[in-house]
């Protein structure tokens, strides 16, 4: 597994590469991001995980300064998944002095994440345009579990004919239903118990899907009853919404509908989704 902290050293690497599968990471990792490495590895000749905080995606109350870091665990879980680039630039080598540059998709911040995090998808697609730029990887893989962020990434991709593939891969979660991630380690042992009722409010909506409701309403409102029931968890948004304008629906029809939901618990905040009607 090679090391590499510049751009010019990773052009260089990726020059002898044919097939790369890419994983882009802020680092600390779990089994989400590695279900996204041992997809990668499936599907190349190689495989290069960047792992990089990026600050430019985190808003001024946000939580740049204390997001989880362990470099030497992400090294040496990636190299027991037989990764052969890492790439770990600074900040300075991504965002050097008088960088001015973003990419911006104004109908993003007017949605879910977006109008909850102003800025956020504009420093999520800067960072991953400029990522794939350096790494020109042949597929790039993302979670599920980031729905908005991986629209957000198909989009920028589409629109400026970049030739890389998007694979998104379902979301990774624990036995009790909650999605991975790196921020699920700042949760109380009180605060990790409680935390599995954000899917179980997913699966609430699924359920009276399932049983013939399409009304977009009643269905938020069967989240929204699960998620009350529990006065330490704050409710940021309960959307149900068109899968690809992600316009909130009054009706599902037969295109179905992404459901996403945003909670605080204590200060972490928690996000997840589930399709229905596939």
């Amino acid at each position: 597994m090679q090391l590499i902290t510049t751009i010019a050293a990773m052009r260089t690497a990726r020059a002898a590469l044919t097939t790369v599968g890419f994983v882009p990471t802020m680092g600390y990792l779990h089994e989400g991001h590695l279900s996204l490495v041992r997809r990668a590895a499936a599907e190349s000749a190689a495989v290069a995980v960047s792992i990089f905080v990026n600050p430019t995606q985190f808003g001024p109350r946000e939580d740049f300064a204390r997001y989880p870091r362990n470099l030497e665990r992400d090294l040496a879980l990636l190299g027991d998944a037989g990764v052969d680039l890492v790439f770990v630039p600074a900040v300075e080598e991504i965002y050097p002095p008088g960088f001015g540059s973003y990419v911006t998709l104004p109908a993003a911040d007017e949605l879910l994440e977006g109008a909850a995090r102003p800025g956020h998808f504009r420093g999520v697609a800067t960072v991953v345009c400029k990522l794939l730029n350096i790494v020109q990887p042949t597929r790039a893989y993302f979670g599920q579990k980031d729905a908005q962020q991986v629209a957000v990434v198909q989009q920028m991709v589409r629109d400026l004919n970049m030739p890389t593939t998007i694979v998104v891969v379902p979301t990774v979660r624990e036995p009790d239903g909650l999605a991975m991630s790196s921020r699920n380690s700042y949760l109380s042992p009180e605060q990790r118990a409680i935390a599995p009722l954000v899917y179980q409010a997913l699966l609430a909506v699924q359920a009276r899907y399932q049983t013939g409701e399409c009304d977009a309403a009643l269905l938020r409102a069967a989240a929204r009853t699960l998620l009350e029931c529990t006065p330490a968890m704050s409710i940021e948004y309960v959307s149900v919404a068109d899968p690809l304008s992600l316009r909130e629906l009054e009706t599902v029809g037969a295109e179905g509908a992404l459901v996403s939901l945003a909670v605080r618990l204590g200060g972490v905040r928690l996000i997840d989704n589930l399709f229905l009607g596939r």
